[in-house]
């Protein structure tokens, strides 16, 4: 049996938190089995080491709201100093995380992380590979939290210290190979594209019988970049003209970017709107929404993939999104309302259309229905297959900063 690979879950073991990049992150360690071995950097101990068991816990621990940071108990760091202590000002041993096959990291990582990465990356046997994400902090830096868009740039460049970088569309790894032509990188790893998957519902989809006007579904957490405001807007309209239905959102509330979404969303429930929100909901109530909706709208502007598009279509449900970007990648499959400016205008012309005309409503579910939807066993494995055949780069050149 060849030897596990190395994957970095520095942050997803230390959260319970749900939204995209935790969940790849957590998909991966599940697909990949025995044949992945989970480390992190631990801050106090100040070094890798394997996961202990209530970190590996955390990774099938229901989601919590708000805890979009990680977090560490008192008894854990105890161990980690008294660790450091007992080696002395020795460097952390790496003995523990061989052998292996290469390393993995999917997690947007931090720069206590970055600062250790090297000595990761010098336990690695086989190619090392990171999961980009998105360019979303430096394309639209309005939608990000200020300290984000002020780490971007040196996360960008130290990516070039991995033998590939693994983008999760089309769009991201557009985003990536622009940003290195424009520092004028030419020596860099091989970027590819490898599309995310979902988990499927095991049986067909069907929908919940449900009391009451139909119930439109919006999965993900409130920033800035999600664009919940316009959908708000857009609401409101819709039922200022008497259109009846409920609108349920689901997602955490990012604090830099999402509290005028969150005011917003307590202003139009305080005036007796249909309105629900959701912060906190698990993997279980969230396939629950997706049977008993009619439909789905992720109002997002810009993402790095879009889960919620995806997982929306694997329920057999129809969804309502941009049309553009990484969006318009998967929407370009079928089963979606894809609408070239997701405005106020437009999400209410769209949220309109599939409440009053049955037909087209039945039209795009049947389309999601037909459609192939790509599973997470699916990108592991075209994941792993990739890296398996990539060369190493050198390891011992400087890390890459900005000047």
């Amino acid at each position: 049996m060849p030897a596990p690979l190395l994957l970095d879950l520095s942050h997803t073991c230390h959260t319970r938190a749900r939204t995209g990049i935790q969940r790849v992150s957590r998909a991966l360690r599940r697909e990949l089995g025995a044949a992945a071995r989970p480390v992190t950097h631990d801050p106090y101990a100040r070094a890798w080491r394997p996961l202990a068991a209530w970190e590996e816990a955390n990774l099938t621990a229901p989601g919590a709201a708000g805890r979009r940071g990680a977090r560490w108990p008192w008894s854990a760091r105890a161990r980690g100093w008294l660790a450091a202590a007992r080696r002395g000002g020795r460097p952390p041993t790496i003995d523990l995380l061989r052998p292996n096959s290469g390393l993995l990291v999917p997690e947007v990582f931090s720069p206590a992380v970055a600062a250790a990465l090297p000595g990761l990356l010098a336990a690695a046997d086989g190619p090392a590979v990171a999961v980009f994400h998105d360019a979303i902090a430096l394309q639209r830096p309005e939608f990000s939290p200020p300290g984000t868009v002020a780490r971007f740039p040196s996360y960008l460049l130290e990516l070039l210290w991995f033998d590939g970088v693994a983008a999760v569309s089309e769009a991201s790894r557009d985003a990536l190979c622009a940003y290195w032509e424009w520092q004028g990188i030419r020596d860099h790893p091989p970027v590819v594209a490898i599309p995310l998957g979902v988990e499927v519902p095991a049986a067909a989809p069907v929908a919940a019988p449900r009391e009451g006007p139909p119930e439109v579904l919006c999965v993900g957490s409130l920033e800035g970049r999600k664009n919940h405001l316009a959908l708000l807007e857009a609401a409101e309209r819709l039922w200022r003209e008497g259109v009846a239905f409920r609108l349920r959102l689901i997602g955490i509330v990012q604090p830099a970017t999402g509290a005028a979404a969150a005011h917003r969303v307590a202003e139009l429930q305080a005036a007796g709107c249909p309105l629900v929100h959701e912060p906190g909901a698990g993997d279980a109530a969230v396939a629950a929404a997706y049977a008993a909706c009619a439909f789905t709208v992720y109002p997002s502007r810009v993402e790095g993939f879009g889960l919620p598009v995806l997982e929306s279509l694997a329920h057999g449900k129809p969804c309502v999104c941009a049309a553009r970007g990484a969006l318009g990648e998967t929407a370009r499959g079928g089963g979606c309302l894809a609408l070239d400016d997701p405005g106020p205008e437009a999400l209410a012309a769209g949220l309109r259309r599939l409440l009053t005309d049955s037909s087209a409503l039945a039209a795009l579910a049947a389309a999601a229905r037909a459609r192939p939807i790509r599973r997470w066993a699916e990108h592991a494995a075209d994941l792993v297959a990739w890296q398996g055949g990539l060369a190493r780069r050198r390891r011992d050149r400087p890390p890459f900063r900005l000047p």
